[in-house]
């Protein structure tokens, strides 16, 4: 009974985690296309490098879920493999996440480095 209680909690506490993602404090869109200045595309690029950040943090949470999950796959029963699965899918889809951020940011650094 109590593996249950547990295992509903963590999963609780999983879907509560995966599910609330911070949206843009501003409008990227019309930030991207209004950036003339160096000054413009350094807040950018700064901003891109935060998110990237970020997205780095949440990959190494799921990893360290998946370590749990590995090491300890007898609490979860048979729900053992989706949970991995899952997990793994979330570290693959923060990484990227993580890689097109800082792609994002070195373009405007670039374009920092050209702009007057």
């Amino acid at each position: 009974m109590r593996s249950r209680i547990f295992f509903a909690v963590l999963v609780a506490l999983a879907l509560s985690a995966c599910a609330h993602i911070d949206p843009h404090p501003m409008d990227m869109s019309s930030a991207v296309r209004s950036a003339r200045t160096k000054a413009d595309h350094n807040a950018l690029a700064k901003h891109y490098e935060a998110a990237a950040e970020a997205m780095r943090a949440r990959a190494q949470e799921q990893k360290n879920g998946l370590a749990e999950y590995r090491e300890h796959g007898y609490y979860y029963g048979r729900q053992t493999e989706d949970l991995k699965e899952h997990t793994e899918a979330l570290v693959r889809l923060y990484e990227e996440a993580a890689e097109a951020n800082m792609s994002m940011a070195k373009v405007h650094r670039e374009m920092a480095e050209e702009a007057r």
